[in-house]
């Protein structure tokens, strides 16, 4: 794991207000108010996670995720470029601070791919989010179909990403090494779950309950990274003008 902190491109980025979905955060239990983070994903399954990921950690902060509306193109060539293009994006739309992460599976015979491309990668960009999965995973599955069992390792990468108003940003990095099972196994995660049996376990991240992932995963891994920093530069406030 490591944490970088990246400069602020082009100065402190311009906001708009916009209603955010979630609504109003709501008073934390001691009586002070929860500060709302936006997460720049429209994924429920993702929201759900690091909601699990930043409750753990203890921070009075309510996450919340972005309002409806286009899409925002990711061109960056690494995860980190573009966790944070989607952050900076979110920051923009809704005036909040944000985060992001860009994640994906980078399959050692494939020499590093799907990478960037893993939500993408068997072209299918209608249906459900369990169909798009299910032909990621076939497609990928018939790539790998004649590669023996010692070549078959793989990493679950992850990019977290942290915008402020301020111009603040910071990357936090995850990673989650294993091997490619020959078929999907297990009815939880999302993604490449079924299909990845991490180092050290007997169970693929599909068979795991959402605990035993989040403690080992490659977002679980950056998001905690990420709340340290999230913790600290909320504590700072803005910077020096």
């Amino acid at each position: 794991m490591t944490i970088d902190s990246t400069p602020p491109a082009g100065g402190t980025p311009t906001t708009a207000a916009a209603t955010v979905a979630g609504g109003a955060a709501p008073a934390a239990s001691d009586g002070a108010a929860l500060t709302t983070v936006v997460l720049a994903s429209r994924n429920e399954a993702k929201l759900v996670e690091l909601r699990r990921i930043l409750a753990a950690s203890g921070l009075a902060i309510e996450l919340v995720g972005l309002p409806e509306g286009e899409e925002v193109a990711e061109t960056g060539t690494t995860f980190a470029e573009n966790a944070l293009i989607k952050a900076r994006a979110a920051v923009e739309l809704t005036g909040l601070p944000a985060v992001a992460d860009d994640s994906g599976l980078a399959v050692d015979e494939l020499s590093g791919m799907p990478g960037v491309r893993s939500a993408r990668w068997s072209g299918r960009l209608d249906g459900t989010r369990i169909e798009r999965d299910e032909a990621n995973n076939a497609l990928l599955l018939a790539q790998l179909d004649d590669v023996p069992p010692a070549r078959r390792g793989a990493a679950f990468v992850c990019a977290a990403a942290l915008v402020t108003p301020d111009g603040v940003e910071r990357v936090a990095h995850g990673e989650l090494r294993g091997v490619l099972l020959t078929e999907p196994r297990g009815d939880h995660g999302f993604g490449y779950d079924p299909l990845f049996l991490a180092d050290g376990q007997t169970r693929t991240n599909a068979e795991l309950s959402a605990a035993e992932k989040d403690a080992i995963s490659h977002r679980g891994l950056a998001f905690r990274d990420l709340t340290t920093i999230l913790a600290q530069v909320l504590a700072s406030g803005p910077p020096a003008s």
